[in-house]
C-alpha cells in the first residue's frame, strides 16, 4: 500500500512539473533587439547572439568570428540556420525565472545552455568589414 501511495503522488506531480517550451511569439518577444550571452555546465562562455528584426541573428562563440543566420519555429522548437551550415540547430527553449534555458534537440544527449541574467556583453565580430 505504501508503494502505491508513493506511485500515485509521483504520477500526480508529473504533469504539474512539466514545462511548456516557448513558442515563436514568446521567443521573439524575449529576444528581439537584444544581445544575449549563454553558458553551459562545462563552458562559462558558450556563446553570444544578437537578435535582429525579421528573425535574423548574429552568433559568436566569444572568439570574434560571427555567423549570420535566421531562426524559426519547427515542431515546437526554436531552430537556427546559419549561412555557413545549412543543417538547422534546434533547441527546446524554456522561459525560467533566471532567463532562458535551452536544450539542444538534434542529438539525444543534447547540450543544455542558459541565458546569463543581466549580462551585457557586446558582440564583437572581427571578421566583418564595415
Amino acid at each position: 500500500m505504501h508503494k502505491l501511495i508513493i506511485w500515485l503522488c509521483l504520477a500526480a506531480a508529473g504533469p504539474a512539473a512539466a514545462q511548456d517550451t516557448m513558442n515563436a511569439a514568446e521567443f521573439d518577444a524575449h529576444v528581439t533587439g537584444r544581445t544575449i550571452s549563454y553558458y553551459s555546465a562545462v563552458n562559462p562562455e558558450y556563446g553570444i547572439e544578437r537578435y535582429l528584426p525579421g528573425r535574423r541573428v548574429m552568433w559568436s562563440r566569444f572568439d570574434g568570428v560571427c555567423q549570420y543566420g535566421v531562426w524559426y519555429e519547427s515542431k515546437g522548437n526554436i531552430c537556427f540556420r546559419y549561412d555557413y551550415d545549412p543543417e538547422p540547430k534546434c533547441w527546446a527553449v524554456y522561459d525560467e525565472p533566471g532567463g532562458m534555458r535551452s536544450v539542444f534537440v538534434n542529438r539525444p544527449d543534447g547540450t543544455e545552455i542558459w541565458e546569463y541574467p543581466n549580462r551585457d556583453d557586446p558582440l564583437i565580430c572581427n571578421d566583418l568589414s564595415s
